[in-house]
């Protein structure tokens, strides 16, 4: 059973969502708390947004001593919450298996390397394997769902990671808190980034709720039609 997933996400009122530059101290603990009312059984990043979160290190080669099979292990099944790395060729550097009190799953391709795998055995970071060459987002959340029960996710960007769920169809909830700032700069990523020659179609919603925030911000929160 596929698990709910919501897109949750921060921007500015122009759509731009990298808040750098904006000098608005408030914005994490607002994303955060919101964040928190769902209640997710796991939350869901790209790479460089984890690089960020796991204060990545280059990490030591030379740990496997053979070809390690192309199978998902899970060192951890029990977790009150999942941090799951969408990271197809296996680089973000993790210093230890948790992150935000949540458990680290590594989502990788066949591609990654046998030096890679062996290191998140090392540290005990639980992977997961999306495809050979390009992930199947719909086959790694059902993988999520048998083996480790999960029943909600918050995919927390960035763009082109949440870009990619609403792509491919999965995401159930659009939650967007919108802080009163126009960025502006040309190129700056967006809340949902979809390359044009992957694009599928236009993602149709409902308003579910509005609600103002404390600093003059917006709530919004929409379901698929």
């Amino acid at each position: 059973m596929k698990p709910y997933i919501i897109c949750h996400m921060l921007s500015a009122i122009d759509g731009r969502s990298l808040t750098d530059g904006w000098n608005l101290k408030y914005t994490g603990d607002l994303y955060e708390s919101t964040a928190a009312s769902f209640k997710a059984d796991g939350w869901i990043c790209g790479r460089v947004t984890m690089q960020e979160v796991a204060h990545s290190i280059e990490y030591p080669k030379g740990l496997a001593k053979a070809p390690l099979p192309r199978t998902n292990v899970f060192a951890v099944r029990d977790a009150a919450q999942y941090a799951i790395s969408i990271d197809p060729k296996g680089r973000v550097g993790w210093q230890r298996n948790t992150a935000l009190d949540s458990h680290v799953i590594e989502v990788l391709t066949e591609q990654v390397s046998d030096d890679y795998l062996a290191y998140l055995q090392s540290i005990g970071v639980s992977y997961l394997f999306g495809g050979k060459s390009e992930l199947d987002l719909a086959a790694v959340v059902e993988t999520l769902s048998r083996e480790l029960g999960v029943k909600k996710l918050i995919v927390e960007g960035g763009g082109h990671v949440c870009g990619a769920f609403v792509n491919a169809g999965l995401v159930d909830e659009v939650s967007v808190l919108i802080v009163p700032i126009v960025d502006g700069r040309t190129g700056h990523a967006a809340s949902f980034d979809i390359p044009v020659d992957a694009w599928q179609k236009p993602a149709y919603l409902k308003l579910a709720s509005v609600e103002k925030t404390d600093h003059d911000g917006v709530w919004l929160r929409y379901t698929r039609t």
